[in-house]
């Protein structure tokens, strides 16, 4: 490896999977100055005294265009490499009902010919193919009928610019490329996934269940009938899933035949697939070194550990396997759109194809459309039924139809979720929800911000207004009186964990004067503005955050002149986690991380190891995999929008909280403790509770305030903890483990953990004993929860129907903040994007939408500053119960309460409610008088 640039942080060995060796490896030269730590992430600027952070550490990257992406990377860049970059493109089907019969290269003449045509012959010859997350056919062979539309068919490889340039240019939306042949249909699919929740409870909704999911089981099709599932036979006393059905029936039953005072509601909601329209399109760059049978990848990804997992598998099964896989990946932007996403594999498969050259794979924003991964299309049928004499919610029947385009990816989940949210901030003494996630000849659906709970609540709180007016009653009092408060159970018979304070959010906007003064404002603004129509909106949702099986890696370490350095394994996607992981060390540490590296992947220091699958495996299974001390049930999360606050924060949070009590502290005492003439000790009551960091360091009970440089020397000198690297795990509550520290055993909040003593190496500290949540917990689907509610006003025009956002407040309860800045940046991010979701961002799914190829940002309408109301928006952060209140999880749920709010916001002004989305003008002008 000497043609590797010898710089401190060499390249270094991650793991052997499948025989293949990994290295993941930062970038070098220019391209490492760039967009490595050195120069991207600058030293945090702390205020001591108000113990804030000054600005983002990759801020100044950010506003001076500084910030350098995986698609900025070219082979110039990385210096052992070949310099001559090669470039490719994929050719696509547009049509899914007929045989793809092969492409027609003549356009290109003889001078544009490829200098490499990859087709799925080549793959197979090769074994070349996708994980198994990613399904069948990496390139559609010829002779069978597309699953979906923009299925790839064919990888064209050009050693020089010019020509691939010209080519692309020149078959680019022009029919005759793509061949095909008989007229076959489309293809017909099983879903890929189906969940029922059924839960009736007890007298109160303090008393056991009847029947729930939490306390016997979901409900799973027994069979599949022309693609649609088959449910269990209902029968009392039968199995668990039988008697589930059973209750789903007597549920069912009574809404059809409801007692007299109860209004009954039955409602369908659609709402729209959307592009994830992250601006750095998807690309890597490869190149597949045949002396070294090694190939060096740069890719963009939310979750590099799947990729590092993943792609040596699939590399392992190449007929003459790759010996090792060199892994550089790079700072991205994705909401959703780059987490266990294909494209990966393509730049991988592009490389092994280019004949020594460095292949760069970059879609176009056409090509993005086409390709990238999009939030769900729903249909959703509900009914509610409602004591019209107590304004009481009794009972809730939803049924569910994700459509999840040509392959799986996320899509069971997020059907699971979508169902598990829809009770949305309501307490339900009765609930019968399913979800369907279908498979279609649409491009692929996946994780999207919202993932699924967007479709659903939204839905949920259109129809609370509904009811609201059929029932009479104010909207926000009607929430108030039905308000899941602390205690109750949601709709899968599970506890949330911790206070819920919907009410309190309720309460904040029912006082806020947009919505108390909307009749007066109404009737100014319509005198005012005779050409239109005005309506206040309401909208209050809660969002789980987490999967139930959420893990991370965190290392926390000091030097022996104070400067403190962080690792963690989450990826830095534009949410700020960069900055709120290194703030967090202040904590603990006095300052934020000096260093901080992400998207880590190289955990030799902590080896864990994971089997089984962390959703379904038995009691049994866990108990007995447990017993080795290097086992976890799951090995590395994503980064998603919302687990960095709370599940991220947590592994930050505890690694420096033993750098603290096993390092600094004991430093402290130590220096504290000497004497004072004769060489005795001066008595002292300090205990570590009574610890302060303050301004130049830390102090306790009155004693001299000591510098973190001058701790960090006694902690070396002494041979104290200098650094701990944890690793975590959280089904709905973490796992702990017992583990001897400086010869005290001790019950920590964590699974993993290795420790570093004076300039020592770091070590593993076996645990002794380990409490992972017991599996049932899988079936409480979610328990942690962050709430916002929303008031918008919005100007209808009378004429156009034009929809005109005039102002919003949001309400949002997220615990403590770590970095206040962040939260208000993605409230606002958050709200234009649902504002987008419910007004302007329509796409179709099948042969209009981006499967052809032909659609962009010129036809697809995001949302500017003029139709968000930027300068007028405004927004309440709630206070945390107390400072020990964790962060929540927050930049999913940002997004969803304004998507009802404008909803029942143009229903106020026009009289008609719509349920179906996004809401255009030409919409409404057809139910304009």
């Amino acid at each position: 490896m000497s043609n590797f640039n010898p710089s401190r942080r060499r390249f270094i060995t991650g793991a052997v999977v499948a025989g293949v060796s990994v290295y993941l490896a930062p970038l070098y030269s220019r391209a490492y100055a760039a967009l490595f730590e050195e120069k991207i992430l600058l030293a945090p600027n702390w205020d001591a005294e108000k113990k804030r952070i000054r600005f983002r550490i990759d801020g100044r990257s950010k506003v001076m265009g500084h910030k350098v992406f995986a698609r900025d990377i070219r082979a110039v860049d990385m210096p052992h490499w070949p310099q001559k970059q090669a470039h490719a493109f994929i050719i696509r089907t547009t049509k899914a009902d007929r045989l793809f019969t092969g492409i027609d290269l003549s356009l290109l003449g003889d001078d544009l010919q490829p200098d490499r045509l990859v087709t799925a012959e080549d793959l197979a010859r090769d074994g070349l193919a996708f994980p198994a997350f990613y399904g069948d056919d990496m390139l559609l062979p010829s002779g069978k009928t597309p699953a979906y539309l923009g299925q790839a068919v064919a990888i064209l490889i050009y050693h020089d610019f010019a020509r691939f340039r010209f080519a692309k240019d020149k078959i680019k939306f022009k029919e005759g490329v793509v061949k095909y042949g008989a007229e076959t249909g489309v293809l017909e699919r099983d879903p890929w996934g189906t969940f029922r929740f059924v839960r009736v409870g007890g007298a109160t909704s303090q008393d056991d269940d009847q029947f729930s999911s939490l306390k016997d089981m979901p409900i799973f099709p027994v069979a599949m009938k022309k693609h649609l599932p088959v449910w269990p036979e209902g029968r009392e006393g039968g199995k668990l899933d039988e008697e589930g059905m059973h209750y789903a029936a007597t549920i069912a039953d009574e809404l059809k035949s409801p007692p007299d005072d109860w209004l009954v509601l039955s409602r369908r909601y659609t709402t729209q697939s959307i592009d994830t329209a992250a601006l750095e399109p998807d690309n890597a760059n490869g190149w597949f070194d045949e002396a070294t049978q090694t190939l060096h990848l740069v890719v963009p990804t939310q979750s590099p550990q799947e990729v590092a997992d993943e792609l040596p598998r699939m590399l392992a099964k190449r007929t003459q396997p790759v010996k090792q896989l060199i892994l550089h990946p790079c700072y991205t932007v994705g909401y959703g759109s780059k987490d266990h996403y294909n494209f990966p594999y393509y730049g991988a498969v592009a490389a092994m194809y280019g004949d020594g050259h460095p292949v760069r794979l970059a879609n176009d924003r056409y090509e993005q459309f086409q390709t990238s991964i999009k939030r769900h299309a729903f249909d959703m049928d509900y009914t509610i039924g409602v004591n019209k004499s107590t304004g009481m919610m009794q009972s809730f029947y939803g049924a569910m139809i994700a459509n999840g385009g040509g392959r799986s990816n996320f899509t069971p989940s997020v059907a699971m979720v979508g169902a598990t949210a829809a009770q949305s901030i309501y307490y339900f003494p009765k609930s019968d929800l399913s979800a369907v996630g279908i498979a279609s000849r649409a491009i692929d659906a996946g994780s999207a911000r919202g993932y699924g709970t967007l479709q659903s609540m939204a839905a949920t709180e259109m129809m609370v207004d509904e009811i609201a007016a059929e029932l009479k009653l104010d909207p926000i009092e009607f929430r108030m009186r039905n308000a899941l408060k602390s205690g109750m159970k949601n709709t899968q018979g599970a506890i949330p964990a911790g206070a819920i304070r919907v009410d309190e959010v309720l309460a904040k906007a029912a006082k806020h004067e947009i919505w108390t003064e909307r009749a007066k404002r109404k009737a100014e603004f319509e005198s005012k503005n005779p050409g239109k129509l005005y309506g206040v909106g309401f909208g209050c949702v809660q969002k789980d955050f987490g999967t139930g099986a959420e893990t991370s890696f965190a290392r926390v370490e000091f030097s022996e002149d104070g400067q403190i350095t962080l690792h963690h394994s989450g990826a830095e996607m534009g949410t700020g986690m960069s900055t709120s992981q290194s703030v967090l060390c202040a904590q603990w540490l006095g300052k934020p991380a000096d260093q901080s590296h992400f998207s880590v992947t190289d955990w030799s220091t902590l080896p864990i190891v994971t089997s089984g699958d962390p959703y379904i495996m038995s009691q049994e299974e866990q108990d007995k995999l447990a017993a080795n001390p290097a086992w976890s049930p799951s090995y590395c999360s994503p980064s998603s929008a919302s687990n960095s606050a709370f599940y991220f924060s947590h592994s930050t949070r505890e690694a420096a909280r033993l750098v603290f009590e096993h390092g600094l502290w004991p430093a402290a005492t130590a220096i504290w403790s000497t004497g004072i003439g004769g060489g005795q000790a001066a008595p002292l009551v300090v205990r570590i509770e009574d610890a302060r960091w303050v301004e130049g360091g830390l102090t306790c009970a009155g004693m001299e305030i000591l510098s973190v440089e001058r701790l960090a020397k006694k902690a070396y000198e002494l041979g104290l903890l200098t650094g701990a690297v944890v690793h975590v795990f959280n089904r709905w509550q973490w796992a702990e483990a017992d583990f001897t520290i400086a010869n005290q055993s001790r019950r920590l909040p964590v699974d993993g953990l290795s420790v570093r003593t004076g300039k020592g190496e770091f070590a593993t500290v076996n645990r002794e004993h380990v409490y992972y949540p017991p599996t049932q917990r899988n079936n409480a689907s979610v328990t942690y929860y962050s709430a916002v509610g929303t008031l918008v006003e919005v100007a209808v025009g009378r004429a156009d129907g034009k929809v005109e956002v005039l102002n919003h407040h949001s309400i949002m309860e997220c615990g403590n903040l770590i970095v206040p800045e962040l939260v208000s940046g993605q409230l606002q991010g958050g709200l234009a994007m649902g504002i987008g979701h419910a007004l302007h961002e329509y796409l179709p799914l099948y042969e209009d939408g981006p499967g052809d190829g032909t659609w962009n940002f010129n036809r697809y309408h995001l949302p500017r500053a003029g139709d968000v109301a930027v300068w007028q928006q405004t927004g309440d952060i709630m206070p945390a119960l107390s400072e020990t209140d964790p962060p929540k999880g927050m930049a999913e749920v940002v997004m969803i309460p304004v998507v009802a709010a404008l909803v029942n916001a143009i229903a106020d002004a026009t009289g008609h409610r719509f349920r179906d989305l996004p809401v255009r003008a030409e919409n409404i002008r057809e139910v304009l008088p």
